[in-house]
């Protein structure tokens, strides 16, 4: 069920938020922590000079289930810098500087879906390389989604559409879509194949496409 960009009221809101007052993307100037390798803040600096220099940082994914198993996926704008058109889990973000994992993935959630208050459960924390001098420690989220309440952000995502774990294998399998890596290789890790990520530490003993509803009263990482 692919959604296109329909939203222009939210379109006008995404603008407010993501560009200065002279047009400019005031996303890539935010601050971001710099973490070694057991995730401990070192320091920080901007975005941009982050990923000039291949400094480590923090990042969040959440992966939103609808009643009937299937995931919310999104199809990045072709506006995006990294993997334009390109097809990703259903948010994914960095960490500000000062924020946790848990409020990343919460705010992400409100800005790329207009969705408040959704519950989620911490999955996994990872490292991987993403890309020339992009290096993040991550953690993956999963909750429960009602498509029908999703007014995702025209800015940043260009359609939304829901699949299961095999209409996903066979997407990326068939290459009918381009997928961003990363997202390919939490695929490969929640299908119990080889991938990039370096695990650091599990949170929960559920498969990531096995029983997609939060506790209830959502958990904190």
């Amino acid at each position: 069920m692919r959604v296109k960009n329909k939203s222009k009221a939210y379109s006008q809101r995404s603008k407010v938020r993501r560009l200065s007052t002279f047009g400019f993307d005031v996303s890539m100037d935010e601050l971001l922590d710099i973490v070694n390798d057991d995730d401990i803040v070192t320091g920080q600096e901007t975005r941009s000079t982050i990923h000039q220099l291949g400094l480590q940082h923090r990042g969040v994914h959440v992966f939103l289930f609808a009643d009937d198993g299937k995931l919310l996926i999104q199809e990045r704008s072709k506006d995006r810098r990294q993997y334009p058109s390109a097809w990703d889990c259903s948010v994914s973000e960095h960490v500000k500087a000062g924020e946790s994992y848990y409020d990343a993935a919460i705010r992400g959630i409100q800005e790329e879906m207009g969705l408040p208050g959704i519950r989620i459960q911490p999955i996994i924390k990872f490292r991987m390389n993403y890309g020339p001098n992009d290096n993040e420690i991550s953690t993956i989220y999963r909750g429960l989604v009602d498509p029908a309440g999703v007014e995702f952000d025209p800015i940043e995502i260009e359609s939304i559409d829901f699949l299961d774990l095999e209409e996903l294998q066979q997407s990326m399998d068939r290459t009918t879509r381009t997928f961003c890596n990363w997202f390919i290789q939490m695929i490969r890790w929640a299908r119990g194949m080889e991938s990039d990520l370096q695990i650091l530490r599990s949170y929960s003993l559920e498969p990531l496409f096995g029983n997609h509803r939060p506790p209830p009263n959502g958990s904190q990482a």
